[in-house]
């Protein structure tokens, strides 16, 4: 793979939003997609994982789910985001995280932008792979 991939929801309505703010505000040279468009058994994900949590897949092939996703993109990022994803990744911050981005799964149908369309398929918390 030539460079990382950021895979989202795309049917929800509240993680469509959080990537329009990645597009605008943090610099990137991942692809950002849909799971729902994205051939993720070339990815080595499965659709039951993608549909949980956002999932990072680097270069090497190696992912990364829920905070510590995002904590890979911003690290990747680099600038002012960099530390940001470091720190992010680093204890006890990453359980802090963690049970942030947790909180907000569960709840991302709730939320500006969410529709009932972005609540969780039953099954494991995100963060748990």
């Amino acid at each position: 793979m030539d460079r990382p991939v950021l895979l989202y929801d795309g049917d929800c309505g509240f993680c469509t939003a959080s990537v329009r703010f990645i597009d605008r505000h943090i610099p990137t040279r991942a692809r950002i997609m849909p799971y729902q468009r994205a051939d993720l058994a070339a990815l080595g994900v499965t659709a039951s994982r993608a549909s949980r949590e956002v999932l990072w897949v680097d270069e090497r092939g190696r992912v990364s789910g829920a905070a510590q996703a995002v904590a890979r993109l911003l690290t990747a990022a680099g600038g002012a985001w960099r530390p940001v994803g470091l720190l992010l990744r680093t204890p006890p911050l990453r359980w802090i995280a963690l049970a942030a981005y947790r909180f907000v799964s569960k709840h991302r149908d709730r939320l500006p932008g969410g529709t009932p369309a972005c609540a969780l398929p039953p099954g494991r918390a995100p963060g748990t792979d």
